[in-house]
């Protein structure tokens, strides 16, 4: 075996929090095996102040040879520096052990997700072959300092120069997800060769994790160049659908807001993981997604076994075939495949196939309703589809006073034929809850201001139905 290592610190003020993010517990070692060896997470310091959590992977290289993952010589397959530096091995292990991170979920403590923190991160032994720059021009644009010490090849023999291999310490305020993505795409960038093989799926794996900052990244082309091992036709797919990214206007104008208080994690994301998380806390098995738009939600329902089957509906047709391409849906796995459903379906008309679900979400949905068909939705949905719980999230105008873009009474998007205040959505949710049968609470989403309250307001309605656990 041969070690491979990354350690990140949090010095953020209850430091230990970050366990709740890496879904690792401080006072436990945690051992995982992955195709390319074992990864073993554990915290060498874990204090109020400061908490690094340390990620070892111990490289099989025998392993590597004999599941052919290596091509070329004999000889190169067993003498190679892939079992000794940060690689695309690292990556790997990244995905599999901090999977829930890197998608942006915390059950347990949602509102830890979009929180900045004072983050260190080091790699002892990065290969980059484009040196120390290379490191810097990645890293840099993305919010964090950058410190290297290049490694000679031979200390004794000074003349044979510097190695191709950097000590690396990133440090800067960033989300966790955030840095775990970065890492997550640019360790293979900074390697330049993936030790296996490029396929369609290696596409959609760089937009999901690096959408929301590779669009703007002036290194762009360089990263989905080395990402996707200079296979010429996935670097052009990838870079068109980059191209459409950056082109498409954005939904809500916090995501790209440049006010004050503006938070590293969109908004959108934030509402989806505040939703996957109220969904696990009352142990929702069917779910659907009303009105889902093009699948921002399904993608993480469908990331997480719990959910068994998963509906995706929507008014409109357009939308659910960019879901189904944004899904991946004819290269999905068959078991993952068979556990969605999309259809064309409209909320304010009863419509059968949506009915005996334990849960509906309603995620920024009725605020594009006009009031007059608010009823409408409300007998289809808890009248009619009457499901064991409902998720419902809307824009809180309260907030709009921190988008400057915004003029006064302005609404966040053109086609919202409403805002509600929180008092205002707080009456409509009390009223719908009595006449239909339903206890309601109530959540905040995204960073509270002292006195406007939350960007987005979520209600959640349950019954004593199956599906919906205790919602004492």
């Amino acid at each position: 075996m041969a070690d491979v290592l990354l350690t990140l610190t949090s010095t953020a003020e209850d430091a230990t929090d970050v366990g709740f993010l890496l879904h690792k517990h401080p006072d436990r070692v945690q051992r995982f095996d992955l195709s390319v060896g074992t990864a073993q997470v554990f915290y060498p310091e874990a204090s109020p102040t400061r908490c690094t959590v340390c990620l070892l992977l111990e490289v099989d290289p025998v392993g590597l040879v004999r599941g052919r993952r290596f091509g070329g010589e004999v000889l190169a397959q067993y003498v190679n520096d892939r079992p000794y530096a940060a690689s695309s091995l690292l990556a790997v292990a990244l995905g599999r052990v901090f999977g829930s991170a890197l998608r942006g979920r915390c059950d347990d403590r949602p509102e830890l997700v979009s929180r900045r923190l004072p983050l260190e991160v080091h790699v002892p032994a990065l290969r980059c072959d484009g040196g120390p720059g290379l490191v810097e021009r990645l890293f840099g644009p993305l919010g964090w300092t950058v410190t290297t010490a290049v490694e000679v090849l031979d200390p004794t023999v000074p003349d044979w120069g510097d190695s191709d291999y950097v000590d690396v310490r990133l440090s800067g305020s960033l989300t966790v997800q955030d840095a775990l993505t970065h890492l997550y795409v640019l360790l293979p960038v900074l390697d330049g060769s993936k030790h296996y093989w490029v396929n369609q799926q290696e596409v959609d794996k760089l937009l999901r994790a690096a959408g929301p900052w590779l669009p703007a990244h002036p290194e762009r082309e360089l990263i989905t160049h080395r990402y996707l091992a200079r296979q010429r036709d996935y670097v052009s797919e990838a870079n068109d659908r980059l191209r459409a990214l950056e082109a498409a206007p954005a939904d809500d104008p916090e995501d790209s807001a440049a006010d004050a208080e503006s938070v590293a994690e969109p908004l959108r994301r934030q509402r989806t993981s505040a939703v996957v998380a109220e969904l696990k806390r009352l142990g929702v098995r069917r779910v659907v997604d009303l009105g889902c738009g093009e699948g921002a939600l399904l993608r993480e329902l469908l990331a997480d076994s719990a959910f068994t089957e998963v509906v995706g509906a929507d008014v409109s047709a357009p939308a659910l075939q960019r879901a189904a391409r944004r899904l991946g849906l004819d290269r999905m796995p068959d078991s993952q495949r068979a556990r969605l459903t999309l259809l064309q379906s409209s909320g304010t008309y009863r419509d059968a196939r949506l009915e005996g679900y334990d849960a509906v979400v309603l995620m920024e949905v009725v605020e594009h309703l006009d009031p007059d068909r608010l009823p409408s939705l409300q007998r289809t949905v808890f009248g009619r589809a009457r499901p064991g719980a409902v998720l419902v999230t809307t824009p809180n105008a309260e907030f709009n006073v921190k988008y400057e873009q915004l003029a006064a009474g302005g609404r966040r998007h053109p086609d919202h034929r409403f805002e509600w205040s929180r008092a205002e959505f707080r009456a409509w949710a009390a009223q719908v809850a009595t006449d239909d049968g339903y206890a309601v609470r109530f959540r905040p989403v995204g960073e509270e201001d002292s006195q406007l309250g939350p960007p987005t307001q979520m209600a959640v309605f349950t019954t004593n139905g199956p599906g919906t656990g205790d919602d004492s």
